[in-house]
């Protein structure tokens, strides 16, 4: 989807050195990625060990590698 926006040059280009990313348009994905999994993290630890999970060993040494 294209789009135009408004964004601070300097943020920009900071996140864009921080994320190594070769684009402005890669830098906005990545970022938006990363917030995603920030987020998901947080919902997830603020579960405070409730979720009940089914799996074995591999299954659970997966889901520790995505995160």
């Amino acid at each position: 989807m294209r789009m135009s926006i408004t964004l601070d040059s300097a943020l920009l280009f900071e996140a864009q050195q921080a994320l190594g990313a070769p684009t402005k348009a890669d830098t906005i994905r990545l970022a938006l990625k990363e917030v995603l999994r920030q987020k998901g993290r947080e919902r997830a630890l603020s579960h405070g060990g409730q979720i009940d999970l089914d799996g074995d060993q591999e299954t659970l040494a997966a889901l520790r590698a995505q995160s």
